[in-house]
């Protein structure tokens, strides 16, 4: 290895030198998006679970993720996902429906783990944690865990770029992006529009909306 590449089985290593064998990754995605849910996801991976290329979604292709997508649900001891939908972003803000994702991501899961490691978010729970600033890089497990979770989420914005075309969603995934914007001049708001969130909360001011 390199100096430039990151050892990102690390973490895993310590723990498993330490006699701990079920280790969770959590992250999350959609925290950004003006419109849809935070979508978070827990997984276990096997011992001599490899997997070339695997790293932070984000730096992925988006074939290479829905390949990635497919070959950690098959080879995980365990996977769970956590959907926080923009009503409830609204009711409580986006960093307490992260952290409720993250939770029901972990609920869901098979098999309670010995450990979770967590991409950047600090969360209390009765199981011992680890939370790792660029997480989705350092650790193979959290890495894992944002593939699913980003997979997941963009499937429910394609679906509703299906219903809503004029937006974009397809292709920005419900960021503020120009078209996206624009969009919301002309069109006005879907109910998935997240109303807390600036540039919604200011149309639906302009607008005198409720």
């Amino acid at each position: 290895m390199n100096k430039t590449e990151i050892d990102n089985y690390i973490y895993e290593r310590e723990l498993r030198d330490k006699g701990i064998t079920l280790i969770a990754g959590v992250d999350e995605v959609g925290r950004g998006p003006l419109v849809g849910p935070v979508v978070a996801a827990c997984v276990i991976l096997p011992e001599k679970f490899i997997l070339d290329g695997l790293t932070d979604s984000k730096k992925l292709s988006e074939k290479k993720r829905d390949y990635f997508f497919e070959e950690i649900k098959r080879q995980a001891i365990s996977y769970g996902i956590g959907i926080i939908d923009e009503k409830k972003i609204d009711e409580v803000n986006i960093y307490e429906a992260t952290k409720l994702a993250m939770r029901e991501a972990i609920n869901n899961l098979t098999i309670k783990p010995e450990h979770i490691l967590i991409d950047a978010m600090p969360l209390e729970l009765d199981i011992p944690t680890t939370s790792i600033i660029k997480g989705d890089l350092k650790s193979i497990t959290i890495s894992a865990a944002s593939v699913i979770a980003k997979v997941t989420r963009d499937r429910m914005l394609y679906d509703l770029d299906l219903k809503y075309p004029m937006y974009d969603f397809k292709n920005n995934k419900g960021y503020p992006t120009k078209k996206h914007l624009e969009a919301i001049d002309e069109y006005g708001i879907i109910d998935e529009h997240r109303r807390s969130y600036g540039p919604v909360s200011n149309y639906i001011k302009k607008n005198n909306l409720k």
